[in-house]
């Protein structure tokens, strides 16, 4: 394919990653980086937001390879499988498991740290370990 052609390409609107729709994927890390201030309930609830975020992202893209001309059925199949599990593992990881983890050591980390400060009163404490939560790099976004 040629410099042209990619540039006459019309790029497919993705409503997972196009839109604001994409920032219930970071669901779970405002909920982790909240967790000293809010019941575990809604810190679960953030898990389950940004969760249905990646089933709901995978299935689009299955369905999106569903929809493709294949040469049979079972081509269709096997590439609709590949693109859905794809999809569900890649988001799975990359929007929930490794940043719901970091951010949950991160924030616990600094919690541990400014707790040895005895004078600090626990407001600040709980609000500099959401500061640290919520101010991770944030180019990708």
């Amino acid at each position: 394919m040629t410099a042209e052609n990619d540039e006459n390409k019309v790029k497919e609107y993705d409503i997972y990653k196009d839109s604001y729709f994409r920032y219930l994927g970071y669901a779970n890390e405002v909920g982790e980086s909240f967790r000293l201030l809010i019941p575990l309930s809604l810190v679960k609830l953030s898990y389950v937001v940004a969760s249905c975020y990646v089933v709901a992202d995978s299935v689009d893209k299955g369905y999106l390879m569903w929809k493709k001309p294949t040469l049979d059925q079972e081509t269709k199949y096997r590439q609709t499988a590949i693109a859905t599990t794809d999809t569900l593992i890649w988001q799975g990881l990359a929007s929930v498991a490794i940043p719901g983890f970091t951010i949950n050591r991160i924030c616990w980390m600094t919690n541990q740290i400014l707790k040895k400060f005895r004078r600090l009163p626990t407001a600040i404490r709980s609000w500099s370990v959401v500061a640290v939560g919520l101010g991770r790099d944030r180019k990708s976004v």
